[in-house]
């Protein structure tokens, strides 16, 4: 397995972990809808929590420009199918975890809740 593969991972890893020590809980992990994937799943009082997870070995860039438009985009029709195939009634949140650190270290860990809206179209 590559390199940035175990760093994704463990930083998947460490967002999960993170979560449940504040109260999240974890109802799935890599969804896919065709090309689109859910990194984390969660439920947190009344709301379904999609949480994109973004991994980096350093802080030398802003981790959130890869959380562009398309991926937004993305998210919001892979969230929207999650929704639609589990029959769930509750109002959805979209979060960034931001893990900054490398596997065997205590990462650095950024979490913004509801850190965007759905687009009106995502076309």
């Amino acid at each position: 397995m590559a390199r940035h593969n175990d760093t994704g991972n463990w930083g998947e890893d460490s967002a999960r972990e993170y979560l449940i020590t504040k109260g999240y809980t974890i109802l799935d992990t890599n969804v896919r809808f065709g090309k689109n994937e859910l990194d984390i799943v969660a439920r947190h009082n009344d709301r379904i929590v999609f949480v994109e997870v973004k991994t980096r070995s350093t802080d030398e860039y802003d981790p959130l420009d890869a959380v562009d438009r398309k991926k937004i985009s993305h998210l919001c029709h892979a969230a929207e199918s999650y929704v639609s195939t589990h029959n769930i009634p509750h109002p959805v949140q979209f979060d960034i975890i931001i893990v900054i650190g490398n596997p065997g270290n205590t990462p650095a860990i950024e979490h913004i809740p509801d850190a965007f809206l759905p687009p009106l179209s995502t076309r």
